[in-house]
């Protein structure tokens, strides 16, 4: 028995795919795209941008450091956004479905960035949610425990009556630790295969 549903955007909602940011960088460096992946990491300054603790341009510099290349802001900007592939139609079949009946709500690690492209192209996906929790504006993010009691708390619901969809494993198990009913997606068909049962 749930209250509401929670649900990750990226890969459970909608499709990305970093190597895409990757291949229009080395395009415009003149270098090797795998190369310039290999070099990329989830570190802190990645954290702290999410957390909207470091701007766009800050972040993209010391990503420029790390992987050895100076590009323009908008070279920068352009292929930060290639990251979104599109929604996944068949969840939003789903959510079209539920929403009225069950309150939809979703929690993204992003940063602003990120966030003015999403909504400004992928708005007709997102009309369902009851409201979306952004890391960069909670100044919170997934897997801290703080950060899913501060969602809870926001939605007015109880943790354990929330059931969680996110494709990061360690995500999931902070939402579990924070008392969270979870699943951890893999692919499209769990989804769909989740939100099916609602």
């Amino acid at each position: 028995m749930i209250d509401a549903l929670l649900l990750d955007l990226g890969n459970v909602v909608m499709e990305i795919d970093f190597r895409r940011a990757f291949r229009h960088w080395a395009r415009h460096a003149r270098v090797d795209a795998d190369q310039l992946y290999a070099r990329w990491s989830e570190d802190e300054a990645y954290r702290a941008h999410e957390r909207g603790e470091l701007s766009f341009d800050a972040y993209t510099a010391a990503l420029g450091r790390r992987l050895g290349i100076d590009l323009p802001p908008e070279t920068w900007e352009a292929g930060w956004n290639e990251v979104f592939v599109g929604p996944y139609v068949q969840v939003q079949t789903l959510l079209a479905n539920l929403a009225g009946r069950l309150p939809l709500y979703a929690f993204t690690n992003t940063n602003r960035t990120h966030e003015l492209s999403w909504r400004a192209r992928f708005a007709y996906a997102l009309v369902h949610f009851d409201e979306i929790f952004v890391s960069s504006s909670m100044g919170m993010r997934k897997p801290e425990q703080a950060a899913f009691r501060w969602v809870a708390d926001a939605m007015g619901a109880h943790p354990e009556r929330i059931l969680f969809l996110d494709d990061n494993l360690e995500n999931v198990e902070g939402a579990a630790a924070a008392g969270m009913q979870t699943v951890w997606i893999q692919s499209e068909a769990d989804v769909v295969s989740t939100l099916t049962r609602f």
